[in-house]
């Protein structure tokens, strides 16, 4: 029996509480195109999380490395949405209830997204992330159980995902295998991400660069070191 499709379209949509995000029908139409994020003034002790600390460790490591990922954020839809006939929706309860907390992650139809996928590696974590939903955020931790392989709904005609332009001997879309491997501590909101980026953009932090709010609507993002281990450091703070 194929797994319950991963709860997602072409394009992520844009978090309802997102004011930044840009109005786009696919993550096609935007892959190519780095959306411009509005600059803001960050509220005065937004970040309270020591992003100090961090800007000293790094100037205390010598030269700025090239940027590695080596950790992910996965969106996908909690609440239910109907494409082409076909509830979308895939909270991490869904996750939670598969057999072996373990599902395939299916359903990607962006290139820079798949190339994420087939640049995962077994073992690594990543954040999953509830998304077009009322409150977007982080809500549990997920592990990489199988690395990128072909996603069976490119063939499936019944499927929403379903392309007609990919073959068998050559497929265009991948997927992984994802694990549950625990609850964050606290939900974690995007609003407050969001806060600790801006003060990270205007004085130097490790979410200075974070993706989530430079590319909106790309359902795969990498995450650097230092930008998952901040984040998830923020499970431990008591929500502001």
């Amino acid at each position: 029996m194929p797994w319950p499709s991963r709860k997602r379209d072409k394009g992520a949509a844009a978090d309802k509480k997102e004011p930044d995000a840009k109005i786009a029908k696919t993550e096609e139409e935007t892959s190519d195109k780095e959306e411009e994020e509005k600059s803001a003034k960050p509220p005065a002790g937004s970040s309270k999380s020591g992003w100090k600390n961090w800007k000293k460790k790094e100037s205390e490591s010598g030269e700025e490395s090239k940027i590695t990922y080596c950790h992910w954020l996965l969106k996908s839809e909690p609440e239910s949405r109907l494409e082409k006939g076909v509830d979308v929706k895939f909270s991490v309860d869904d996750l939670k209830a598969q057999p072996n907390q373990t599902t395939c992650w299916d359903g990607v139809r962006n290139y820079q997204a798949r190339n994420f996928l087939r640049s995962m590696k077994l073992g690594q974590q990543a954040f999953f992330y509830h998304s077009n939903c009322k409150e977007p955020g982080i809500v549990a931790l997920v592990k990489i159980v199988k690395e990128a392989y072909p996603d069976h709904t490119q063939f499936d005609q019944k499927d929403p995902h379903y392309d007609s332009t990919s073959r068998k001997e050559n497929p265009k879309w991948s997927m992984v295998d994802v694990q549950f491997v625990r609850m964050t501590k606290r939900f974690i909101p995007l609003s407050e991400i969001k806060a600790h980026h801006l003060a990270h953009k205007a004085d130097g932090g490790p979410l200075k660069d974070m993706m989530l709010f430079s590319r909106q609507r790309l359902s795969i993002q990498p995450l650097t070191q230092e930008e998952f281990d901040f984040v998830l450091s923020l499970e431990e703070e008591k929500p502001h």
